[in-house]
């Protein structure tokens, strides 16, 4: 069931919600959180066929939607700067600015895109439905790889970009994206059954 909220009034993503009043040095806060989780999912490696998966790409998408387009974009820059300037932060071992110029730049400025936009719809309120929350993760890991697997066949060609950057990925990607529409439906029925016993 979806997290029902007035037409009236527009839909205010997750944080918002669980934090209100949010001024400049919460959302600072989030933000740093935010690239520590990107950072650590982009480390954790789970088993998966054909290739391991790393939950980088879902974060991304739950950022998108728990924080709104502003804050995540910001989270996403901020995720990316620490990289820039040399932290740990990739998935890879290297960081810095010829690791960002390098075969996952692409995929990196994907991940400035899927937060924008999903974080647009969930202001819209597709996070609070189950359809609407597949669709907009969807949509997010399509904003994802497009940017990645075009850079990828500006560097090696179409084929190989294909055959690298895309088809590896597609069981993870849906698996990742249902995984992601279930956690925003879950959190948002922990916010409702709270604000119902505050009420």
């Amino acid at each position: 069931m979806a997290y029902e909220f007035s037409p009236l009034v527009r839909p205010v993503p997750l944080l918002g919600t669980l934090v209100p009043q949010g001024g400049l040095a919460k959302m600072a806060m989030a933000a740093v959180l935010g690239s520590v989780l990107m950072a650590v999912s982009a480390k954790v490696q789970v088993p998966f066929y054909p290739v391991p998966m790393t939950l980088q790409s879902m974060v991304v998408m739950l950022l998108g939607m728990a924080y709104g387009s502003r804050l995540a974009v910001a989270t996403v820059l901020l995720y990316l700067a620490e990289g820039l300037a040399g932290l740990p932060v990739f998935a890879g071992a290297g960081a810095g600015p010829a690791y960002m110029m390098g075969p996952t730049a692409g995929y990196l400025v994907g991940f400035v895109l899927a937060a924008g936009v999903i974080g647009l719809l969930a202001e819209r309120g597709w996070d609070r439905s189950p359809a609407k929350a597949v669709a907009a993760m969807a949509l997010g890991h399509a904003m994802l790889f497009v940017p990645g697997v075009a850079w990828l066949a500006l560097l090696f060609g179409v084929d190989k970009a294909l055959a690298a950057g895309l088809w590896p990925f597609w069981a993870a990607t849906l698996l990742k994206t249902a995984l992601g529409a279930v956690l925003m439906q879950a959190a948002w029925k922990i916010v409702a059954r709270c604000s119902a016993r505050r009420g």
